[in-house]
């Protein structure tokens, strides 16, 4: 957890005894709630979410698994990610759903942004037009893992593997795309400003990309607010097989590379016996 982290941030900002009202998740993944709980439970003060994210964070469902066939580096690597299952039950509460907006930021709305989690929202304030669209899309290419790690600006997809309804995704950006922010903050990546900015996520709006096969194309996860309603069935995954293949070959030419080695020693001590003999 990075909640020591946080409480040290909030303390150089706005002084040693202030404190949130609460904590507003944008979704339950666990890269954006891994402190939730602690900071929540340190600071006395609830944790809200959208009522469709609140199945995943009371260990009552598991968001739809991760797609390791839509290719990259993160699909490579969501093999190997844990399963969550969180347990917010006794901090988590519902965003209001009657209200555009969240509570105690009167100068920001919501918006659900839906795709990558059930429950995603993004926030919008006017005044200025920033955005904070949680992982709707990212400000950093997501397949690359030196962009990811250095903070490379640009619009991107957001977490290939683990969008579930790329129709939903494709729909969000648009919704947000059309706000025409100007300040943007995402989930992965640096904040980005300006025209270039906007420009972009246009571009992605308007060409959104899809991967070519994937367990949720054509069909998508269907969610409801008792956690997943039904998952399309999974695609093979090659890479395991192949490993073991890759596996299997070096095995197998470890082992013929041992054994010519070891009749390479056999003729070699075989021959400097007959010299002895001889001589």
């Amino acid at each position: 957890g990075s909640e020591k982290e946080i409480q040290a941030a909030a303390v150089q900002l706005f002084g040693p005894d202030a404190k949130p009202q609460c904590i507003l998740l944008t979704h339950g993944h666990l890269d954006h709630m891994g402190s939730a709980l602690a900071l929540a439970t340190a600071w006395g003060v609830p944790v809200v979410a959208h009522p469709l994210e609140i199945p995943f964070l009371t260990a009552q469902a598991l968001y739809p698994p991760s797609d390791p066939t839509v290719g990259g580096s993160l699909a490579f690597m969501s093999r190997f990610f844990p399963t969550q299952l969180p347990n917010l039950k006794d901090v988590v509460e519902a965003l209001p759903l009657g209200d555009e907006h969240p509570p105690y930021l009167v100068q920001w709305r919501w918006l659900h942004v839906p795709g990558h989690a059930p429950g995603q929202i993004a926030l919008f304030r006017e005044a200025d037009h920033t955005l904070l669209a949680g992982d709707a899309f990212a400000t950093t290419d997501h397949e690359s893992v030196p962009a990811v790690l250095l903070g490379l600006p640009k619009i991107s997809v957001a977490g290939p593997p683990f969008n579930y309804d790329w129709d939903q995704c494709c729909t969000s950006v648009q919704t947000l795309a059309a706000l025409e922010p100007r300040h943007i903050g995402c989930g992965h990546g640096p904040v980005m400003t300006g025209l270039q900015a906007l420009v972009d996520l246009q571009q992605l709006a308007n060409d959104y990309p899809r991967p070519l096969h994937g367990r949720y194309l054509p069909e998508p996860a269907r969610t409801d607010a008792s956690g997943v309603e039904y998952l399309p069935p999974p695609v093979e995954d090659k890479l395991p097989k192949q490993a073991a293949a890759v596996g299997l070959g070096l095995l197998l030419a470890g082992a013929g590379w041992l054994l010519v080695g070891g009749r390479r020693k056999k003729r070699k001590k075989g021959k400097h016996q007959h010299t002895e003999h001889s001589a």
